[in-house]
């Protein structure tokens, strides 16, 4: 019951945003500032490990993280290893996304200077798919996210096929030919609206 009235909320929050910023909202995230205990190796409420060896961390305070939130109370910390092995989480949307319509989305990165020796930059990587943790295509793909305060990125894409779940993950920087201890900071995920179609960025 809680988590509904919780879920009611964020709705009715989202749909004012969307009546102010003028663009028509298409879908919306569950708890899309990662709200939670602040505690290692826990994922979010709301959402699911979507890589083997995911195991997320609620911030700030482990690790020695110690960033001030861009919005509520906690984020969410992702890392890449030097074994090859990255952290990523996804969620089923409220809503499908239609194949061959622009969407977009906004959210904050930044990098901890300091992360229990995870300390390289990543890039933010986002995918969508028609099921739980499936990559079917890929939206998204940042530069190496080297700011050590919150900088808001927007997500563009036009999907290929329908869309009901979304990834969010770190990923090396490909431009380095290793495999490195890196981290990623998320946090304040908009909902997903519907964009001119002339405002389209291309992602392969």
């Amino acid at each position: 019951m809680k988590q509904n009235r919780i879920l009611k909320f964020i709705l009715t929050c989202t749909a004012v945003v969307s009546l102010i910023s003028g663009y028509t909202q298409s879908a919306v995230f569950f708890n899309p500032s990662f709200e939670g205990d602040a505690q290692d190796a826990v994922t979010p409420v709301g959402w699911l490990q979507c890589e083997d060896g995911t195991t997320p961390d609620i911030l700030p305070g482990p690790w020695g993280v110690y960033l001030k939130p861009a919005d509520g109370n906690t984020f969410m910390g992702l890392i890449t290893r030097k074994d090859g092995s990255w952290e990523s989480v996804g969620q089923r949307l409220s809503q499908t996304l239609g194949a061959g319509n622009c969407y977009f989305f906004k959210l904050m990165l930044a990098r901890a200077i300091t992360y229990n020796g995870f300390n390289k930059p990543t890039v933010l990587r986002v995918w969508g798919g028609s099921d739980r943790c499936e990559k079917r295509q890929k939206l998204f793909e940042s530069g190496p996210i080297v700011h050590t305060d919150w900088k808001p990125y927007t997500i563009r894409f036009k999907p290929k096929k329908d869309i009901d779940f979304i990834i969010i993950e770190a990923f090396y920087n490909k431009k380095l030919s290793y495999t490195y201890n890196g981290n990623l900071l998320i946090d304040d995920l908009t909902p997903i609206f519907t964009c001119d179609k002339a405002e389209l960025i291309v992602r392969k």
